[in-house]
Parts: C-alpha cells; sequence; structure tokens
C-alpha cells in the first residue's frame, strides 16, 4: 500500500480543504446548503480520495481514486470561481487559495499521467 502522507497531491488538497472552511465560514448564511456545503463537500473530497486510492491494492484501482480526487477539484474550481463573481470572497482570499488550486490541480494531473504510463507498461 501506498503512503498517501508522502505525495504533494496530497498535501495541498488538504491545505486546500483547510482554506475553504475557513473560507466559507463568512459566506452568507443563506448558502450554508448550497455553496458552503458544495465547496467543503468538493475540498474534502480530493484529499479523501487521495487517501482511499492509496489504501487500495491494485494500480487501477488507485488510479481511479486519484481521476476522482482530480474531477472533485475541477468541481472545487469552478465554485471557487462562483463564488468570487458572487462577491463572497474578498481579494486576499482570492490571491491566497487561488494559487493553491491551481497548483494542486498541476501536481495531481502530473502524478495521475505518470501512474497511467506505469499502468499500461
Amino acid at each position: 500500500m501506498r503512503d498517501h502522507t508522502k505525495l504533494r497531491a496530497f498535501e495541498l488538497a488538504d491545505a486546500i480543504a483547510l482554506e475553504v472552511y475557513g473560507v466559507t465560514k463568512g459566506f452568507p448564511k443563506d448558502e450554508l446548503y448550497g455553496l458552503t456545503s458544495q465547496m467543503r463537500r468538493a475540498a474534502v473530497s480530493v484529499p479523501s480520495n487521495i487517501v482511499e486510492g492509496c489504501a487500495r491494492e491494485s494500480e487501477l484501482e488507485y488510479i481511479r481514486f486519484l481521476d476522482i480526487a482530480y474531477a472533485s477539484l475541477r468541481e472545487l474550481n469552478y465554485q471557487f470561481s462562483l463564488a468570487k463573481r458572487l462577491n463572497y470572497l474578498d481579494t486576499s482570499l482570492v490571491r491566497k487559495v487561488g494559487p493553491l488550486v491551481d497548483e494542486c490541480e498541476k501536481v495531481l494531473g502530473a502524478l495521475l499521467r505518470s501512474r497511467r504510463k506505469i499502468s499500461k507498461s
């Protein structure tokens, strides 16, 4: 089994989850079951699926869970963009969380590509 704590993708995803919880505390109360909930679930889904994938025996299952994590990250990226356009986020928060999401997408995408190459060998 793989150690998820050694993956940069996990470190970034975990940091994003923590940031999203902090950021969404300031969202309007009427968004509690809307965008706040959606963003928190997507943010937690990313590191959770990386952890679950690392716990799987087969390479194909590992890749499948990394795919799910990547899809959740893309979902969060959209939700983050929507929150900005709804003026739920101030500029300093955008500057802090946005680059984390972008870096995690790159790192997780690269991990997926490398694992797919290995699985085809």
